[in-house]
């Protein structure tokens, strides 16, 4: 009994050892941009491995130095609640179960049906920014009720020590936007062959529209898809409420 109660202790003193090592170095975030990020690393290890070679474009800039109309197109399709939430939106979150719950259940439908015929299920999610930054500054990508719950213990962990505007600016430095292509510099470069200072509503819009799945939308950056959902973008731009 005794061995479990030290072991017990052991694994607690190693999870408070865990968090505190994130708060320190999340501190560290107020004065210090991540030079690179838990996704990135493993992004570059399979580019590597694909490819043999490392094309990597990042170049860090200040918020101040990203078109206004990127953060407001970032927030409007990303978490529109940004400046409302302390780091997690439960109502999204709710929207985000019951919608995937009811993909499940017609997924099911559909395989008794037919059996033979392979069925893929889509799964959305109902994270914030910072629960974003969370995840690719610190974790995997797997899906685990302890990656989640360690991503919402970082979530809070952000909110506490960083202001909005900084959570924006290390997301937008940091964030995929291609195979390769991290942080909106880089990708305004890219993509429109300018800097990030110089974009317009329409672009940041495009921009905003590819994160969710970025080295796909890459591929097909002529898509109706695309310029529809960035119209839709647009028209929300006018109402985010800045940090």
């Amino acid at each position: 009994m005794r061995a479990l109660g030290r072991w017990l202790l052991l694994v607690l003193l190693a999870f408070v050892a865990l968090q505190l090592y994130f708060a320190l170095r999340i501190a560290g975030m107020n004065w210090l941009m991540p030079e690179s990020t838990s996704f990135q690393r493993t992004q570059a290890w399979q580019i590597v491995v694909r490819q043999g070679q490392l094309p990597w474009r990042q170049e860090p800039v200040a918020l101040s130095a990203v078109s206004t109309h990127l953060h407001r197109a970032v927030i409007a399709s990303e978490d529109g609640a940004f400046t409302q939430h302390h780091g997690i939106w439960w109502q999204s979150l709710e929207k985000a179960w019951e919608k995937n719950a009811r993909a499940k259940a017609q997924a099911e439908k559909r395989i008794q049906r037919q059996p033979e015929k392979p069925v893929a299920v889509k799964i959305v999610g109902g994270s914030t920014i910072t629960q974003q930054l969370a995840k690719n500054l610190f974790l995997s990508g797997e899906r685990t009720l302890w990656r989640k719950a360690q991503e919402m213990v970082i979530t809070l962990t952000l909110e506490t020590f960083l202001s909005k505007r900084r959570i924006l600016e290390i997301y937008l430095n940091s964030v995929e936007w291609g195979e390769g292509v991290f942080g909106a510099e880089a990708a305004a470069q890219h993509y429109f062959r300018k800097s990030a200072a110089r974009l317009n509503a329409w672009e940041a819009a495009r921009l905003a529209v590819m994160l969710p799945r970025p080295r796909y939308f890459e591929k097909l950056a002529q898509s109706a898809y695309l310029a529809s959902r960035a119209d839709t973008i647009m028209a929300r731009m006018g109402d985010v409420v800045l940090p």
